[in-house]
Formats: structure tokens, C-alpha cells, sequence
């Protein structure tokens, strides 16, 4: 009589993985932009040499932590969905109150600040209908470049007029900075519409 022996295996056991957690250094520093909107504003309210140039050094740190929060979410894994919808809101406040103090005390144009803050909260709409069917939009490369158009040139415009650089006008750069901004938004704006429209329903032909 032979005895076969069966080697019984262990089942293997599936770990869900891990997802970042919300409460991460890049959603820190992009709340910490979020929170130095309103020193910004204090530092504008009174206009003076100290003051204008205090609010222009916070405006350019609160700038700054928009390239570390992406690469450090992209370099150790830490992108969340908190993260993408936050990082681009945060990038809008802070461009919509660097327009409004400039308007407040005309270094630029009503309209064109018009204009650049309507095609951002169109988008920021557009995203808000999206993510409610469940589809995130990120920034794309061209919008990231118009946010970096638009950062520079409210930088610096907001950076008081010194004998040290008057001749290189760069206010006048600054504002050439917002023109072209306002041209890229345009055409990603389009972009965002032709790309998202179709993937939740609207503009989808129906066939018969």
C-alpha cells in the first residue's frame, strides 16, 4: 500500500497597498501658500518702500513652496487627491490677490485682471463639475507655465520702484509677463474644454 504525502501550501496573503496620506509635507506647504494670501495683503495695505517690499518677499516665498509641494509629492510618492485638487486652488487665490492689490493701486489694467481671474475660476469650475463625476484633473504643462508667467510678473510689480533697477523697467516687463499669461491661459482653458467636456457627459455625440 503506498502513502502519498501532500504538501499542503500556505495561501498567500494580498496586502492592499499603502496610500499617501493626506497629512503630508506637500499638502502642508501648499496650505502654508493658502495661509500667506492674507500677510500678503497686510503687508500691501499701507504702500511704501519697507511695506511693498516685505509683501513682495512674502508673495515670493508663498511662490516657492508651489515647486517644492509638487516635487516633493512626485519624489516620495506623496501625490493624494487632497493634493491636486488644493495645489491649484491655492495657485489661483494667490495670483487672484496679487492682481486685486495691483489693480487697487493701478500698476495694471482692471480688465486684464478681469480677464485672468475669470478664465481661472472657469476652470476651477470646470474641475469642481469633473471631480463630482469622479475625474481629477492635474495641471498640464502649458497651464503650469502660464501660472509661472503669471507669478513672475505679479512679483514683480509688486517690488518697489528703486534706483537700482529703474532702468530696466521691470514693471513694464511685469505686465508683458500678464499679457502673455493671459494668452496661454486662453489656449489651455480651450484645452481644458475639448479635453474634459466629452469625459463627463457634455458635447458627446449620441448615437441613434
Amino acid at each position: 500500500m503506498q502513502i502519498t504525502q501532500c504538501t499542503l501550501e500556505k495561501p498567500k496573503i494580498q496586502t492592499p497597498a499603502l496610500r499617501p496620506t493626506n497629512l503630508n509635507i506637500p499638502n502642508v506647504l501648499t496650505s502654508a501658500r493658502i495661509m500667506l494670501i492674507p500677510i500678503f495683503l497686510a503687508s500691501f495695505s499701507s504702500p511704501s518702500t519697507s511695506r511693498s517690499l516685505a509683501a513682495a518677499v512674502i508673495f515670493g516665498i508663498a511662490a516657492v513652496t508651489d515647486f517644492f509641494d509638487g516635487y516633493l509629492a512626485r519624489k516620495y510618492g506623496q501625490v493624494t487627491t487632497l493634493g491636486k485638487l488644493l495645489d491649484p486652488i491655492a495657485d489661483k487665490l494667490l495670483v487672484t490677490a496679487g492682481l486685486v492689490i495691483l489693480v487697487q493701486y493701478q500698476q495694471i489694467e482692471a480688465w486684464l485682471a478681469f480677464a485672468i481671474i475669470a478664465r481661472e475660476l472657469s476652470v476651477t469650475g470646470l474641475r469642481a463639475v469633473a471631480a463630482a463625476e469622479g475625474l481629477i484633473i492635474p495641471a498640464d504643462t502649458l497651464g503650469k507655465v502660464k501660472t509661472f508667467f503669471q507669478i513672475c510678473g505679479i512679483l514683480l510689480l509688486s517690488i518697489p520702484i528703486l534706483p537700482l533697477y529703474e532702468s530696466f523697467e521691470l514693471h513694464s516687463f511685469g505686465v508683458t509677463l500678464l499679457y502673455m499669461s493671459l494668452m496661454l491661459g486662453v489656449v489651455s482653458g480651450i484645452h481644458y474644454l475639448w479635453t474634459v467636456l466629452p469625459k463627463i457627459g457634455i458635447g458627446r455625440t449620441v448615437k441613434k
